[in-house]
């Protein structure tokens, strides 16, 4: 997958789960740029982008996720490293 169609997918999934068609997020964006992102807004995105992408995360994975950027690296990990950056 390219870099770019992955970013805009993630970014999409961001834009549902916060209900903010506006948003625009970066590879730096974290929890706290976000006002809402909560411990429930962080399962909404990675369930949405489990079923997005086809993959399944483990809890570690996600417990050491710091930005969206790393977010992107481990979906495409997961998709056979296609779409890094």
């Amino acid at each position: 997958m390219d870099p770019n169609e992955l970013h805009n997918q993630v970014r999409d999934i961001y834009r549902r789960v916060f209900d903010r068609e506006e948003l625009e997020i970066s590879d730096e964006t974290a929890a706290k740029d976000i006002p809402d992102w909560d411990s429930l807004a962080q399962i909404n995105l990675i369930v949405a982008a489990e079923e997005a992408f086809r993959v399944r995360f483990q809890t570690a994975e996600i417990r050491a996720l710091k930005n969206v950027g790393e977010f992107k690296a481990l979906i495409a990990a997961k998709l056979g490293g296609a779409g890094r950056p």
